[in-house]
């Protein structure tokens, strides 16, 4: 494995940018921190452990897009069309629910057209995040080699200030991509010291007992229907949960009249609405707000989907418990739970 000594991140960032639309997290006048496109030579300081208001996943599972066109005599498809992109410092949580969707979308020429064209840059967290526990559900903090291209983690600091990075090349895309890059190449000691940064991080993570206990209930089925019937009540069905959420996958298709063609579009959607599974014949298997509220809970925590898809539907990220106004975020479920 390949490993460098970087001075500064943006030095990396401005490389890739020379060959690649540069994605990275910014923050506005708000706080909030979104994904933008940064362009070479742009003066916009890199600022590591911030968890973005959204996840990548619209980078690839685009929140509405068109499939195909109808032209009345044939269907025409309609494939995304992208050159090469990076995503800049990327947090282990989404990494890993970028390494989950592209299991869930392997087949899907939409999504894997945008993510066969993306370089992906990982970035080692070195404290939590507001309401977030990867260590609980193996998401991180920090990144695991086999999910991202290249991976970025922070030399000791001196007197509290960043001396610097190193720069691990964990994919052959990821070689190819610095290979003309004048680096130095970093000694063996910087797996110890990574291997002390998570330690450390992991330390400061506050208790998640509430988290595994509510995990185990779950999967033991020992959760009483009256309670996912109580914690529906408080779900207003405003899917902010399921567009924040970085492994929520469910989509909807509707045919849309453009000029004198039709077209498929595909849109995003959310299990936790009354007729996301509603039938043509009228049946709903799922008309219960419970029912519904159990089902999206056990997507994300259930044995079932560990054997299908190796590993929780969950990254512990924790935008939905920010996000929720009904205070059914997975801290408030899961206390509930481990406590029934």
């Amino acid at each position: 494995m390949n490993v460098y000594e970087l001075d500064r991140i943006e030095h990396l960032r401005d490389w890739l940018a020379l060959s690649h639309q540069v994605y990275q997290a910014v923050e506005n006048d708000l706080g909030n921190c979104n994904w933008q496109p940064i362009e070479h030579g742009e003066v916009v300081k890199f600022k590591p452990n911030v968890r973005p208001l959204v996840s990548p996943k619209s980078l690839f599972f685009s929140e509405q897009e068109n499939m195909f066109v109808f032209d009345g005599e044939k269907f025409r498809e309609t494939l995304p069309e992208h050159g090469p992109r990076v995503i800049f410092g990327v947090s282990a949580c989404d990494l890993t629910a970028i390494s989950y969707q592209d299991k869930h979308f392997r087949k899907d020429p939409y999504y894997q057209a945008r993510r066969q064209q993306t370089l992906l840059v990982g970035i080692d967290c070195t404290k939590p995040c507001d309401g977030g526990f990867c260590r609980s559900v193996d998401a991180g903090p920090h990144v695991k080699d086999e999910i991202a291209d290249l991976i970025l983690t922070p030399m000791p600091s001196i007197g509290g200030e960043n001396t610097g990075w190193w720069l691990i090349c964990s994919s052959d895309a990821g070689r190819a991509a610095v290979s003309g890059m004048d680096l130095r190449r970093a000694d063996s000691s910087w797996s110890s010291w990574r291997e002390m940064n998570r330690r450390h991080t992991e330390a400061e993570f506050k208790s998640d007992v509430h988290i595994i206990n509510g995990i185990q209930r779950i999967n033991a089925r020992a959760v009483p229907d009256e309670l996912w019937e109580r914690l529906a009540h408080q779900c207003i069905s405003c899917s902010g949960c399921s567009q924040l959420c970085p492994t929520c996958s469910c989509y909807a298709t509707r045919d849309v009249a453009e000029d004198t063609n039709m077209v498929r579009q595909r849109v995003w959607d959310s299990c936790l609405m009354v007729g996301f599974q509603k039938e043509a014949s009228g049946a709903n298997p799922a008309a219960e707000a419970g029912r519904r509220m159990y089902r999206y809970w056990y997507h994300k925590f259930s044995e079932d989907y560990v054997a299908q898809m190796g590993r929780y539907g969950c990254v512990g990220c924790g935008r939905c418990e920010s996000t929720c106004p009904g205070s059914v975020g997975v801290h408030s479920i899961m206390e509930k739970i481990s406590n029934a």
